[in-house]
């Protein structure tokens, strides 16, 4: 090799290990990082990764969201949106933009036996409250390795995770069937639906019924979502969920209270599959329950084929 080429790899190295080291000392959004140690496993590997993904214009194009099992939606400061991402059945090699988490993911999660938990960092004050969870956390500084910082977009929405790298390792399984949930026929009568808007204070979802897909096609804030290679994001079933939204204990650095979602307790709900919207009710009695979808009349509600997007929608 050439000194030129040896100098040029030379740089490369210490480009790579600058990368690492900043992914280990930030949150990525600027908030602190956890640094306690793992959390112990009970009984093996666990049984979802969840990751929290950015949900602003200058984090899309999303980079493997169209390949998690469920994709929770949720409302944080200052009326943005946030997504849960969960994956089991198909891990990408990169996940992202990778942000901080919050205190409704941890309710959110307890449907999940012991999940990994992704996330870029948290307000000082959830911290303790993270480590004391019943799940694994995994944000930069405990697997410094699984995180780096993407070139084409500035802090803090280029923080990514390379999943491989930290200690989970896909079941094969789809993620939907540790909520109790199945694919099968769907329920009687419903509505012919070609699109549903979700809106947030600042913030919008809207699903478009594509028969040709066979799905529904995801728009964020009215821009079509896609993948990093240009493809539309779908969904096979949405359920839109009504939600009481409070305020919180926890604040961000600039102020804005921090928004805790209600997923303990029951409300109506919109299941969206093959073009027609049900009419539904959720309900789950605790934390540690799943949450139940089913018709007015008491019946089950089954899911289509694809990704299951959840929506929690502020009541009024």
């Amino acid at each position: 090799m050439s000194a030129a080429g040896v100098k040029n790899r030379a740089a490369a190295l210490f480009a790579v290990l600058v990368l690492a080291v900043t992914a280990a000392c930030t949150g990525g959004d600027g908030s602190s990082p956890s640094s306690t140690s793992p959390s112990p496993r009970t009984g093996g590997a666990t049984d979802v990764l969840a990751v929290k993904i950015d949900n602003v214009a200058p984090a899309r194009p999303h980079t493997g969201l169209e390949r998690a099992d469920i994709v929770y939606v949720e409302q944080v400061e200052a009326g943005l949106s946030r997504i849960l991402a969960v994956y089991s059945s198909d891990l990408p090699p990169v996940i992202g933009p990778v942000r901080s988490a919050r205190e409704t993911d941890l309710e959110l999660l307890r449907q999940f036996d012991r999940p990994t938990l992704a996330f870029s960092g948290a307000q000082s004050r959830l911290l303790p409250v993270i480590d004391r969870a019943p799940l694994d956390p995994v944000p930069p500084s405990k697997a410094p390795r699984a995180y780096f910082r993407g070139p084409d977009r500035p802090a803090p929405h280029n923080l990514y995770l390379r999943p491989e790298r930290i200690p989970f390792t896909a079941s094969g399984v789809d993620a939907v069937a540790e909520l109790g949930l199945k694919v099968g026929a769907p329920p009687p009568g419903g509505e012919p639906e070609d699109s549903r808007t979700v809106r947030y204070p600042s913030a919008s979802v809207t699903f478009t019924w594509s028969a040709e897909g066979e799905r529904w096609l995801v728009s964020l804030d009215g821009a079509p979502a896609r993948t990093v290679e240009g493809g539309r994001i779908g969904a096979g079933t949405v359920v839109v969920q009504d939600v009481d939204v409070r305020e919180s204990d926890f604040r961000d650095r600039s102020g804005n209270n921090t928004p805790f979602t209600e997923t303990v307790g029951s409300g109506d709900a919109v299941v969206l599959r093959d073009g027609r919207a049900y009419d539904a009710r959720w309900a789950r009695s605790s934390a540690d329950a799943d949450t139940v979808f089913s018709t007015p009349d008491g019946r089950r509600v089954d899911l289509a084929e694809g990704p299951l997007w959840i929506l929690y929608a502020p009541r009024g």
